[in-house]
């Protein structure tokens, strides 16, 4: 226990320190924001991946995934590394990057906002942002609050104290850049981590090949009568299985938190090399933690679901770790959470700012009073998602999945068409963004009070979010079609920044 303090304090300085120590690149907007835009690749790949993967994933869908779909749940990693990693960075990266500098947006509600000439569009992003991000916040705490009744035996009211005081000192104190060295820090965590933990894990079974033998032997007549299922390829369901990987892989397109790193990127070669970074970062973490996940069947006899829920199935596979290994994955899964939580908070918190308070309030709000504004809602918004997270947890809603299905699939249903179009194409109307904003937040809070009235395959929030933002990718250039067009020097106006002549070395573009 004393060994387990002690990490815990040292890993807490460490945080704080840095948070201090930025201090000095946070005094203004875009400092506090986005860091000044002179990111590097290492820093900005670490915090794509960090802000990506936290309590969410590794205690709530490893766990819940890897008991219905087995080692096939891996698959939903893999899908994290390519679709949410690999082609967000190739597809969104550079044009994001561009763009959001050209029309000046720190925010993704700002960016709609000038792109489309309209203020009541940007003020209705962001209010979809503050509402949506509250939810999946609550379930960074509920997962992180079993694994340190775990280990510590705490109860659940001071794990989110804890949390939350944290987590605002140094993000109030240094802003982005803190935000960013701190992941970096955390990230390097939860890669040694997660390759320690799967290999502590599968040798307590005997090693990998008799933990496979030994999850082929496993049976359950109300999942599937197939022998060997839980060790298949796609598993007991692959239909259910596909949706998972497209909430969690495309949904990243259209998150304001994960897209917002694109803005801070420094240049050309921090792209490149992000790409490479990140795409490694969530092969290794993601793929770890379902592959982690698909061997929960094998700890069946000290797991009650009905009485427990899915998220007690990680926490009871590591329970029998040396007491090493536990302060590790404590610490593995405090990085996680306080990383995507500093993430949530900047988003939520500038964005309100920026985009609310400023645009209807304080049009002339100066450049100090912003960040100051900027640094009282982070507490707010903190404050307000650890109520919701006591509440939650003696509610009906326990499971982890379920809260960050609902979040993600609003705001990535919300946004991720809109945003996407309007990166490539001069087309995209207001009113197919208006379309887009309301459809999948109607669609969201619908599936949360009466679920019961939608389509089997919809009643799951996780089914539910990832057709809204299918859905999504079908109506914004549907309803441009049928809509007025949008001023033609406004388009060229957002659009004159990719024509911009840049020199290059002749090793990435002959000369004439």
């Amino acid at each position: 226990m004393i060994l387990k303090i002690v990490i815990l304090v040292l890993y807490f300085a460490v945080l704080i320190g840095i948070g201090l120590y930025c201090r000095k690149n946070a005094t203004d907007v875009n400092g506090f924001v986005l860091g000044g835009r002179a990111v590097g690749p290492w820093l900005t790949a670490f915090a794509y991946g960090t802000s990506y993967f936290s309590a969410v994933v590794f205690v709530g869908y490893a766990g819940q995934f890897g008991w219905k779909y087995g080692i096939s749940a891996t698959w939903a990693g893999i899908g994290n590394a390519i679709i949410g990693s690999l082609m967000a960075w190739a597809i969104l990266g550079r044009r994001t990057r561009i763009m959001s500098q050209h029309l000046d947006s720190a925010t993704m509600p700002q960016f709609f906002g000038k792109r489309f000439a309209s203020t009541p569009l940007k003020i209705g992003a962001s209010v979809i942002i503050f509402i949506f991000l509250i939810p999946y916040t609550a379930s960074l705490y509920n997962g992180l609050s079993r694994l340190f009744n775990m280990a510590f035996n705490i109860d659940y009211s001071v794990c989110i104290v804890i949390m939350a005081i944290l987590t605002a000192i140094y993000v109030i104190a240094g802003g982005y850049m803190a935000t960013a060295i701190n992941d970096f820090i955390q990230g390097l965590i939860m890669l040694v981590g997660i390759v320690v933990i799967i290999a502590a894990v599968i040798m307590s079974k005997g090693g990998l090949m008799e933990a496979l033998d030994g999850l082929a032997k496993v049976s359950d007549p109300t999942v599937s009568t197939t022998p060997g299922i839980f060790n298949s390829f796609f598993g007991p369901d692959p239909l259910n299985l596909a949706f998972v990987v497209i909430l969690t892989s495309l949904g990243t397109w259209g998150l304001p938190q994960m897209v917002q790193k694109f803005y801070a990127i420094k240049d050309e070669a921090a792209i490149t090399k992000g790409t490479v970074i990140s795409t490694i970062f969530a092969l290794v973490v993601a793929g770890g933690c379902y592959f982690l996940g698909g061997f929960g069947r094998l700890f069946s006899d000290q797991i009650d679901i009905k009485a427990n829920g899915y998220d007690s199935i990680i926490p009871t596979m590591l329970s029998g770790l040396s007491p090493v290994l536990i302060a590790l994955v404590v610490i593995l899964v405090l990085s996680a959470s306080m990383s995507t939580l500093s993430s949530l908070v900047i988003a939520s918190s500038s964005t309100l700012t920026i985009d609310f308070v400023k645009e209807l309030f304080a049009k002339d709000m100066k450049e100090k009073t912003q960040v100051l504004m900027i640094r009282v809602l982070i507490v707010v918004f903190i404050a307000i998602s650890a109520v919701i997270a006591l509440v939650q947890y003696k509610s009906s809603v326990t499971f982890i999945a379920q809260l960050m299905g609902v979040s993600w699939g609003a705001l990535a249903g919300a946004f991720l068409a809109p945003f996407l179009y309007s990166l490539y194409s001069k087309k995209v109307t207001k009113a197919s963004c208006w379309v887009c904003f309301i459809f999948s937040s109607v669609l969201m809070v619908a599936n949360i009070f009466w679920k019961s009235y939608f389509p089997t395959i919809m009643q799951s929030p996780i089914n539910c979010g990832a057709i809204a933002m299918l859905a999504g990718l079908v109506i914004v250039p549907v309803v441009s079609l049928i809509t007025p067009k949008p001023d033609q020097k406004l388009v060229d106006e957002s659009f004159a920044c990719y024509e911009k002549p840049t020199e290059v070395a002749q090793k990435t573009a002959l000369g004439k």
